[in-house]
């Protein structure tokens, strides 16, 4: 079969969203430099995936209203968009110089020290959660576990009390209002949902950061508050905009790496055995595994920043690259047997994180709170099972996570 048989990749396509490997590993295998008829390159072999994120010179983010348009049309008013405006200020949407001052503010905020020093409070968490679920008898685990313990934990680092009644809301604005990260275009509902939502996020992160200017207390909102110096800092629209973004994807991709997971295991029972052997050993493996072999980024899109070659191909300037890193993570050349869910392997190569510049600023967070998940749940919920027979799949294509998993035990 050759490359030209390879059918022209869509992340629309039903059989994508129901499972997205078959289709990864043709064009890994067949295509592995693929143009697709929707006018990007799709990359899909590990080297290629990493090549590509790791590439500060070759690829970046480019021009943002134009990265936009290329799925609405040349007219549309990117800017004139609520949500999108957000996005545009969002620094893993931006390239240097703008997104080295403010991730270097963040990652300082967000240093290794403090989130350490969260490990005690995170097990209370899982504790608290897993206490709750034994005391039900049955439980769904994304509801009442995979996205509750990140939400926790994100409250607590933030200094935002998990029992303000606008918390819900906040969680829901999250929901609708990231759809933005999608890339493609939105329906009119979508959108204006979007926009609507963001503005709903905005108003109570303003709050909290006019409260911790006059108020600071010792949180993440006051270090991000007070990060920097007077010319470097960040302004209350920046805080704004890095605070919906870190509450956002803090407990988004960490819930769907949980669900996914407990899926994993519920579909390999002899690993959740091993886990439940040996878990304090064993779960910041099943945490690189888990992020290895179903993901919760599958796919990122970068721009050409200057003439680069792949595969003797010759990307230019402003052409957009799907790297699936759903595909990387499972390429045989780098992971044997890589279609089996194995805790024992070495899997800490995977690409979920992202890499260069972009790589996720609070990876070292989820890996704690996975690790700290998985150890918990298998020490304490030992015949934990899942209903995996028919997986329920939020919709979308660059993330990938459960809408709902029942659990029994």
């Amino acid at each position: 079969m050759s490359s030209s048989a390879v059918p022209s990749f869509s992340p629309d396509a039903p059989e994508i969203h129901a499972d997205p490997y078959p289709a990864f590993g043709r064009l890994r295998e067949l295509d592995p430099l693929h143009r697709s008829d929707l006018g990007y390159w799709v990359v899909s072999r590990h080297e290629d995936v990493r090549s590509v994120l790791m590439d500060r010179q070759g690829f970046g983010q480019g021009d943002f209203v134009e990265n936009i348009r290329l799925f609405y049309g040349p007219d549309f008013d990117v800017m004139g968009q609520r949500a999108y405006k957000w996005l545009s200020e969002v620094f893993l949407m931006q390239d240097p110089p703008h997104h080295t001052r403010v991730r270097g503010l963040v990652t300082g905020a967000l240093n290794a020290k403090r989130v350490r020093a969260m490990e005690p409070r995170i097990r209370e968490i899982a504790d608290d959660l897993i206490d709750a679920m034994l005391a039900a008898g049955r439980a769904e685990f994304i509801k009442d576990f995979a996205y509750q313990l990140p939400v926790r934990v994100m409250c607590d680092m933030l200094g935002i009390d998990p029992g303000d009644p606008r918390l819900p809301e906040v969680m829901d604005a999250i929901a609708r209002s990231f759809i933005v990260f999608e890339a493609r275009a939105l329906t009119e509902q979508e959108l204006a949902e979007a926009n609507e939502q963001i503005g709903v996020l905005q108003a109570f992160f303003e709050e909290l950061f006019a409260d911790r200017m006059v108020n600071p207390q010792d949180d993440l909102a006051t270090a991000l508050v007070q990060s920097g110096g007077q010319e470097d800092a960040l302004s209350h629209e920046e805080l704004v905009t890095v605070a919906i973004g870190l509450f956002g994807a803090g407990f988004e991709t960490t819930a769907h790496m949980l669900g996914n997971g407990i899926l994993s295991f519920a579909q390999n029972r002899q690993q959740w055995a091993a886990l439940v052997a040996d878990p304090r050993n064993r779960s910041a493996a099943a945490v690189d595994e888990t992020l290895r072999f179903e993901s919760s980024l599958i796919a990122t899109y970068r721009t050409a920043l200057a003439e680069t070659q792949i595969r003797g191909e010759t990307i230019y300037p402003g052409e957009k690259v799907l790297t699936l890193i759903g595909a990387a993570n499972r390429d045989p050349r780098l992971f044997d047997d890589p279609d089996r869910f194995d805790i024992g392997r070495d899997a800490r190569k995977h690409l979920s994180f992202g890499g260069g510049i972009h790589f996720c600023a609070g990876a070292e967070l989820a890996r704690l709170e996975g690790r700290i998940a998985f150890e918990q749940l298998a020490e304490q919920m030992p015949d934990l099972e899942a209903d995996c027979a028919a997986p329920e799949w939020r919709p979308g294509f660059l993330f990938r996570g459960l809408s709902r998993l029942p659990i029994t035990w």
